[in-house]
């Protein structure tokens, strides 16, 4: 592993992909992009350079130093609502494109209207989606027993894994929270790093469960998404020769 490592990635966070109802609030439509918005924001990555990886090629770049291609970039969805499976999988697939669906496992077993089925899960994963875990149900993980704790990140893990045979090694915190308590349970459970909502794309290698991600708003266009990544690689940049600059001090 060696030294710590800092990569500018930019990991973009998708939440709903389909035109919010009629009588959607602020927050149910900030975080719808319609279909049509999605292809054309794939359509101009692509022809602007962007390579998507996965989240496990961001983690071995991180902490052994593989080699990246230029400009990488990471797509995830959050929730794992039913529109995935209609449109994002689909859209990806036709482009040969992958991405991460974080899913609630306890609204899958359920049965909850509007999210994904355990059949449509199969599916995708055959179809080269990586499928992880937003824990068994959608709470705040913060201030919770370690038992509580196994339940809701070991158990959604070891349900995604016998239903894909496929391991799962990446987390999503619902809402963004979390504390130490949830991390030492992660990294107990044999995660290998987790996905903030923190807004950046810095990512270290000392701090695999803090990872920082793009969000997309559903009033992004194309061109405004591009703008949003350009200016968060910009700071990333920054903030990377700030590191450089402080190691060189330090070794001077």
């Amino acid at each position: 592993m060696g030294a710590p490592r800092t990569l500018g990635v930019p990991i973009l966070m998708y939440h709903y992909l389909s035109e919010p109802p009629p009588d959607a609030d602020a927050i149910r439509i900030d975080l719808s992009v319609s279909p049509g918005v999605f292809g054309q924001q794939l359509e101009l990555l692509v022809d602007e350079g962007y390579n998507v990886i996965s989240l496990v090629d961001l983690t071995l770049a991180l902490q052994s130093g593989y080699t990246l291609p230029p400009k990488p970039i990471v797509l995830t969805f959050d929730d794992g609502y039913r529109d995935a499976y209609e449109w994002a999988y689909p859209a990806l697939a036709e482009r040969g494109l992958s991405a991460t669906f974080f899913i609630v496992t306890g609204f899958i077993d359920e049965g909850y209207d509007g999210y994904l089925t355990w059949d449509q899960v199969r599916e995708m994963d055959a179809g080269g989606m990586d499928i992880q875990s937003h824990a068994h149900t959608h709470v705040d993980l913060r201030d919770r027993d370690v038992e509580y704790l196994v339940w809701q990140l070991l158990g959604s893990k070891e349900a995604i894994e016998a239903r894909t045979s496929h391991p799962v090694h990446f987390f999503c915190y619902p809402s963004g929270r979390y504390d130490e308590q949830v991390i030492k349970v992660l990294h107990s459970a044999h995660y290998w790093a987790a996905v903030t909502t923190k807004p950046g794309a810095t990512q270290h290698s000392d701090i695999p469960y803090e990872l920082e991600r793009i969000r997309v708003h559903g009033s992004y266009s194309a061109e405004n998404l591009l703008s949003a990544i350009e200016q968060t690689m910009t700071s990333a940049e920054e903030s990377l020769a700030n590191v450089e600059q402080a190691i060189s001090y330090k070794e001077y």
